[in-house]
């Protein structure tokens, strides 16, 4: 069963929720006051906007911003995805169709391969694109114009991308979760484009719990409004909300069932950590990089969770929310 508070999930996405400009994009404030400045300044100059590099965990409007950009800048948007980027060829296809002036979109750049990352090199520095061919003694190299166009590119892992690439990229924007103020802006103006009828205190509610993540809250809205059509009067108030998220297994904070397990293992199974990432994963039956990735990062964010060099750890403030008296003295710890 997919969790409501996964930031990963995408199925259930509405492109009607997503913000059409600048003046409707909720949050990240330096970011978008910086890029309303590039926009302007690369539009006096009739120039494509520099390349930008969006970085920040998922759920968090990355993609949302390209779409925002490419809407600013009065062009189009080309989407493609890292791990659909297989050979160089199918990179450089996508480039020699780009117009003047458009936006090409790549998510999870950093899951690119070595190949095409070497064709994306000169068509970001010099709009251009090195093709080989035939093969062997004979094979020849030519050099195909690209028409000026802007990269945006989105990354839940910027650590793994490769220096040359990241230096690349003119613009770097590094998304932070959002505060439960602007997560209820946002779900006001969802509900508003949903035609959910939703109160101030139902909103607050709602917000407090989404992990400050836009993908989250507008999912989490989509699930208490069936719950307050079938077992209500069809409006969101903070009692439908808390009864709707109470069945879905989500606590005050956001945090649901599979947080809860990650916390008790290390705090109790594994008397507070350290505990390394490996031995964590094989405890509860889920992956090394969807701990670190998904799950870890809010974690981390409320306190509850620290990263040392030795292994994972409960802190107090873990413990307490779980219920737990004080860590025991001395822990042993559990290497990978």
């Amino acid at each position: 069963m997919n969790r409501v508070v996964d930031p990963t999930e995408t199925e259930a996405h509405d492109p009607a929720l997503r913000p059409r400009n600048l003046r409707e994009f909720v949050g990240q404030k330096r970011i978008v006051e910086n890029l309303r400045v590039y926009i302007k300044a690369a539009l006096q100059r009739g120039e494509p906007l520099d390349h930008v590099l969006l970085a920040g965990p998922p759920g968090l409007g990355k993609t949302s911003l390209a779409y925002v950009i490419a809407e600013t800048m009065g062009t189009q948007v080309r989407t493609a995805s890292g791990p659909t980027l297989e050979r160089g060829g199918d990179l450089a296809a996508i480039l020699t169709g780009l117009d003047k002036g458009e936006v090409l979109f790549i998510d999870e750049i950093h899951r690119m391969s070595r190949a095409v990352e070497e064709v994306l090199y000169p068509a970001m520095e010099d709009f251009e694109i090195d093709l080989v061919l035939g093969s062997g003694p004979g094979a020849q190299s030519l050099k195909v114009p690209l028409q000026p166009f802007t990269l945006v590119a989105a990354t839940t892992r910027s650590g793994m991308l490769t220096a040359p690439l990241r230096a690349r990229f003119g613009i770097h924007a590094t998304f932070d979760f959002y505060s439960a103020a602007e997560l209820a802006i946002i779900i006001t103006a969802s509900a508003e484009r949903m035609g959910v009828v939703i109160t101030p205190e139902g909103c607050r509610e709602l917000a407090r719990r989404s992990r400050g993540t836009p993908r989250i809250a507008n999912r989490m809205l989509r699930r208490v409004r069936d719950f307050a059509e079938v077992q209500g009067d069809g409006t969101i108030d903070a009692d439908i909300t808390r009864i709707s998220l109470e069945r879905l297994e989500v606590d005050l904070l956001g945090l649901d069932n599979m947080d809860r397990r990650i916390l008790e293992a290390i705090a109790i199974t594994f008397s507070g950590g350290p505990v390394g990432l490996g031995t964590l994963a094989a405890s509860i039956g889920e992956s090394r990089d969807t701990i670190e990735e998904t799950y870890e990062p809010f974690l981390i964010q409320l306190g509850f969770l620290q990263r040392t060099p030795r292994g994972r750890v409960v802190t107090p403030r873990g413990r307490e929310h779980l219920g737990l008296p004080g860590p025991v003295d001395a822990p042993q710890e559990t290497l990978l």
